[in-house]
């Protein structure tokens, strides 16, 4: 749960009882000094909670956010206005062209394109309300030729559920990438989500290897992990550049 960088989001979720023992980007990515990143591509950018926090980390490194709600987006661009080398895009990333719904969260961080699951209602009640906004989307290979790629490339994709999608629609940028940060959910929080298993079989059979998670989200019934943000690594890229 990167966008959970939020300021005021660890007040509000332990006050209804979620663990969110979060370290600052900083310090948990700090390896990512020694990758050479010249290029971070920001799927799932909410209000620019990771993207922050990253420049602060990456300074030199150019950012591509991509935010679908109009005022998470707009939000976005204030937060990020003073960044040079930042370009956003009021779009959300999968597998097609054209328009779509979002479910609009009353806590805009768990909006999805699929629909919220009993379990993650019942886990977080603060997340139940929500409606039907309309939205663009687009497949990620699709729009790269308006991008300027400067390798070594970082990949992050926070999209609730929808992680699956965002590669599907955009495996030949995907491929090209030295580290992926993918939020993935180990049960069903959204209804059609792919869960870890089945990331973690796309990703490794085109070159990457699993290295772990950070940010775990766990249950606030019993502690076990929900979620995770999973760090991925291109084979032919271990060392550092």
């Amino acid at each position: 749960m990167l966008k959970l960088f939020k300021a005021g989001a660890k007040t509000m979720f332990r006050a209804c009882g979620l663990d969110v023992r979060k370290t600052s980007t900083s310090s948990t990515y700090s390896w990512l000094r020694n990758r050479n990143i010249r290029t971070i591509l920001d799927v799932g950018a909410n209000t620019g909670q990771f993207a922050l926090q990253i420049h602060k980390l990456l300074p030199e490194a150019k950012i591509y956010s991509f935010e679908p709600l109009a005022d998470c987006y707009a939000m976005l661009r204030k937060n990020m206005g003073s960044i040079a080398d930042f370009e956003s895009f009021n779009v959300a990333l999968g597998n097609e062209n054209g328009k779509c719904s979002i479910y609009r969260n009353a806590f805009s961080p768990s909006s999805s394109l699929l629909p919220m699951q009993d379990l993650h209602k019942q886990a977080f009640p603060q997340t139940v309300n929500a409606k039907l906004e309309d939205i663009e989307i687009c497949r990620l290979d699709d729009i790269a030729h308006t991008l300027n790629f400067r390798d070594n490339l970082l990949i992050k994709i926070d999209v609730q559920g929808f992680e699956d999608k965002v590669i599907l629609g955009g495996w030949n940028v995907i491929e090209r990438a030295s580290v992926l940060i993918v939020e993935t959910s180990f049960e069903p929080l959204y209804q059609g989500q792919v869960l870890f298993d089945g990331i973690y079989t796309m990703l490794t059979a085109k070159g990457f290897e699993y290295r772990g998670g950070e940010e775990p989200l766990r249950s606030p019934e019993d502690r076990h992990i929900l979620q995770c943000d999973s760090i991925f690594i291109r084979k032919d890229n271990n060392g550092k550049g």
